[in-house]
Formats: C-alpha cells, structure tokens, sequence
C-alpha cells in the first residue's frame, strides 16, 4: 500500500495547525501564554516568545536547524514569527537598514558572531542564570554580552530589549568576560617563540625600515567607579595587542605604570627579547637597552630627526590598538560596574575581542588610523636619559638613528627615479 499520499495529507494538516496558531496568537497575545504552558513533546511546538531586534538578528542568523522556506525577496516583504528548533522562538521585526547591522550592535559582523558562537557554545552553555524563567541558548547569552561590550547599554536596557530579568543580563555580561579571559587569555601573552618575535620584528621593519623592534608600546587611563585605571599594551605591525596589563591605581606616571609589570621585570633580566631586539615607546617613556624612545631635543636636519619620524611610524600601530579599544562603548561606561574586577575584566575582554576580529578580517571595530601622535620637546628628560640610561641603550638608539638616516636617503633615491 502506497502510504505517501497519506503522509502528505498528515503533513499538510499538521502546517495548517501551525499556521493557525501563529495567527491566533499574533491577533491575541493572551493565548500565548495558554501555548506556553503546555508540556514540551519535541521540537514541533516550540514557545513562541517576544524578544527585540538583537535577539531577532542574531538567532535568525545562527540557529543552525533553521531552514529556509521562502526565497530572499518573500523574507524582505514578509514579518513573521521565526519557529526555532532550540524552544527558543523570537519575533521578527523590520529589517535594520543596515544590512549587516551586527557591526552597529555587536561591534562585529555576523559571520564572525556566528564563529565566537560556535567556538564558546560549550563554554557559555555551562551555566544558567539563576532566575531565568527558560534556558538562554548560547546565540542569546553572547548576544546580551556583545550588546553591553559594543554598544555601552545599561543591563535594564538589554533587559528589556532581551525580555530577561536584569540579573540574567549582567550575568550573561560577566560570564563572558569570565570565559574569555580564563580559558583564551594566551591571545594576549607575549610571544615567546624567537621564530615569532622575528616575525614581528619583520612587520615593523616593513613600517620604518628598522630592524630588531618586536612591539610597539602605548598607555592610556580608563575611568572606574573608585578612580582611574592605568593600562599599557604592546602591539605588533598590524595593531594586534600582544599583551595588555592593567592596573587599579592610575594616578601614576607611565614610567611607573611600566614598572609595575611583569612584562618590565621579564625585559629587565633578559628573558622578553633576544639580543639587538627592542620595543617601541613614546616620549613619556625612559630610554632602556630594550625600550627606545624618541630623542627629545633632536638636532635639526640630523639622523636624530629621522629616528623620530620612524619612531613615529613604529608607534602608529599602537595607537590605532589604543583607539579601537575605544570603540568598545563600555569601556566609557565602567563608572557603572560596581565592582572593580569586573570593569577590569572588560578591559581585557575588549582586548582580546580585538584580537578576534583581525585574526577574522574583521574591521567592524577597528580605527583606521591612530589618534594623532606629536612629539614633545622635553630638555629635561633628555639631560635625565644622559645621566641615568645604560650605554647600551644609548648606542642601540644612536645606531638605529644612522640606520633611519640611510633609510630615508635610500627612499628619497628611489622616489627621485
């Protein structure tokens, strides 16, 4: 006996169904809470719960069970509520005019969304808010953090926008800061490889034409509740951070901010970089065998002049780091964290975000250019450096100028043919 025609009938009756119960909930939402109610059997009635645009996009994105039944054109002239195979339903809204508005919302494009989603799943699915009403599924808590991270809202913001409680907000938030930043912080350690330390040294060369510098360094101050933050971070050729260090104190000098850190005491027993090897430095900065900094009174029309320019060009990575990070809106807002290891913690999240995005190609959040860089004429740092520096950083500097001296004449030769 041929069953197919009766499967076809059943199938037909059971879309009908469906059908009929989207429609008498979207004409009465009261009956929503009657189809909720009712016990789970499987994945052909899901809940059909409201939530915003944010959960809209990303879920409509990622849910990996989801299949197509109408052509591009049908889905841009058509609202309806999407059925979700997870139990987690949301209700589509107008479609943002931006077509991939994850980049304005979640401070990345969606196939990158799509790639941290899958990478965290079994990270971020580990626990449950304690008063969330349903499960949250991975798309939704990451979805909650990247919109706290990217855009600065307020947990009673993303509460509502989510239809979660605002403790289920701030839980997501922090949970994510706490996967990222114990299970991935190795995206911001220091490279210990020489093979890679050269590789870096070949992307700065490729800036100035200088050889031997492994990072770029740069300082900057984040504003907490109980008082200001002072971090620094080194950065490689194309602005990735290679390690970040943050500090609760911020009303020190850099120099002492520097000093502070491991990374300063690792350079100063040998154990960061090789032999001729070196970071980068502004002028706010003290010359050190492995630190070279600007001259601060250089001498007009001298290689010294030319060690700056290309000092310059060496620190723009940095700076563009410094203010990509910016673009991550909560770090503006970390006044609004009461605790202060978890405004911390959002620093180091956005830094290792950071990384994620230009290890995908991703420029939803990067600064094209550094923030304007100056060098200030300091007499007295210069006339310090001279009494307190090694002599080793002072020929090290002094050789790298000779060197930026026959660069630039080198440069100007082939832009004269």
């Amino acid at each position: 006996m041929d069953t197919r025609p009766l499967a076809a009938l059943v199938s037909s009756l059971v879309s009908q169904a469906l059908l009929l119960v989207l429609l008498l909930t979207q004409s009465n939402p009261d009956l929503l809470l009657v189809f909720t109610s009712l016990p789970r059997t499987g994945p052909l009635l899901p809940h059909l719960l409201s939530t915003t645009h944010l959960a809209a996009a990303s879920s409509s994105l990622l849910s990996r069970c989801r299949k197509r039944s109408r052509d591009a054109e049908e889905e841009e002239e058509v609202e309806s509520p999407l059925l979700l195979e997870d139990s987690t339903p949301f209700v589509a809204l107008d479609p943002h005019p931006n077509p991939d508005h994850f980049k304005l919302l979640f401070g990345m494009r969606s196939s990158t969304f799509e790639w941290l989603a899958g990478l965290l799943d079994p990270l971020m699915d580990s626990r449950d808010p304690t008063d969330s009403p349903f499960r949250l599924p991975t798309t939704t808590r990451l979805a909650l953090a990247l919109a706290r991270l990217a855009t600065g809202a307020c947990y009673a913001d993303l509460a509502a926008r989510f239809s979660v409680s605002e403790s289920a907000a701030r839980f997501c938030a922090r949970h994510l800061s706490r996967v990222l930043c114990t299970n991935f912080r190795f995206w911001l350690a220091f490279p210990s490889s020489p093979d890679h330390l050269r590789a870096v040294s070949t992307g700065f060369a490729s800036l100035a034409g200088l050889p031997g510098c492994c990072g770029a360094l740069g300082s900057t101050r984040f504003h907490l509740r109980h008082g200001p933050a002072a971090a620094f971070l080194v950065a490689d050729a194309s602005s990735k951070i290679l390690t970040m260090a943050a500090f609760f104190r911020g009303d020190r000098r850099e120099i002492g901010v520097l000093k502070s850190s491991s990374l300063y005491r690792e350079a100063e027993k040998g154990r960061l970089l090789g032999p001729e090897q070196y970071l980068i430095g502004d002028e706010s900065h003290h010359l050190c065998p492995w630190l070279m900094v600007p001259f601060a009174t250089p001498v007009p029309g001298s290689c010294q002049e030319d060690f700056n320019a290309a000092v310059r060009a060496m620190c723009w990575p940095a700076r563009r780091a410094l203010a990509s990070l910016q673009k991550w809106r909560v770090l503006s807002r970390l006044r609004e964290e009461e605790a202060t290891k978890v405004a911390m913690a959002f620093i180091g999240t956005c830094a290792i975000l950071h990384n994620v995005l230009l290890m995908r190609e991703d420029d939803s959040a990067l600064q094209e250019s550094g923030e304007e860089w100056l060098l200030n004429s300091d007499k007295c740092r210069e006339e310090e450096e001279e009494e307190t520096a090694e002599k080793k950083a002072i020929f090290l500097r002094s050789s790298l100028a000779v060197k930026a001296r026959a660069m630039r004449k080198a440069v100007g030769k082939v832009s004269a043919h």
